[in-house]
């Protein structure tokens, strides 16, 4: 229905506003002149409530506004790839492994494929953009730190918004 598809359009704006900020809110600088950040809460949850293709734009396109808008122009092209990326191996993780019934395991194995392909995928950008193994493998210990406190918070804010805001439809 049409007024499906704008409430779907309009909580993918909202949610790539909210993935932005989560991004923006904490950066810690790391070695590899990226960042730490918190936006990895986001993008599970985006993929979770939104599914594959509006999850993955809202993650993409809202982690990418935060490297252009904090100074960190050069990571947004591989920021938008990644973290779509991530969004959409994170919902078909879930969901593959949940089938119809909501399971806790599949949201941690979700999660923890998407973060997987963070830390891969920034860790080759790192290697392409500084021609070098030693400098991309410097990105990987801070991208295990970001992943695991993006899956731990996602999964456990997923539950709670499950329980408790059933309207929004959620897988």
């Amino acid at each position: 229905m049409k007024s499906d598809r704008i409430q779907k359009l309009t909580l993918a704006g909202a949610l790539t506003a909210l993935t932005a900020v989560a991004t923006l809110l904490i950066q810690i600088p790391s070695p590899t002149k990226g960042y730490i950040n918190t936006g990895d809460v986001l993008v599970n949850l985006s993929a979770w409530i939104l599914g594959p293709l509006y999850g993955g734009a809202a993650a993409g396109i809202g982690s990418a506004l935060a490297d252009l808008i904090s100074g960190y122009t050069v990571y947004a092209p591989a920021t938008l790839i990644i973290k779509a990326g991530m969004a959409v191996l994170s919902y078909y993780v879930y969901k593959r492994l949940s089938g119809k019934r909501k399971s806790f395991r599949a949201l941690l194995a979700g999660a923890a494929a998407a973060e997987t392909v963070m830390i891969f995928g920034y860790a080759v950008f790192a290697g392409l953009l500084y021609g070098s193994v030693s400098t991309a493998l410097l990105s990987v210990p801070e991208n295990i730190v970001q992943g695991v406190f993006g899956a731990a918070v996602s999964v456990t804010l997923y539950e709670v918004l499950r329980r408790h805001a059933p309207k929004l439809h959620m897988l």
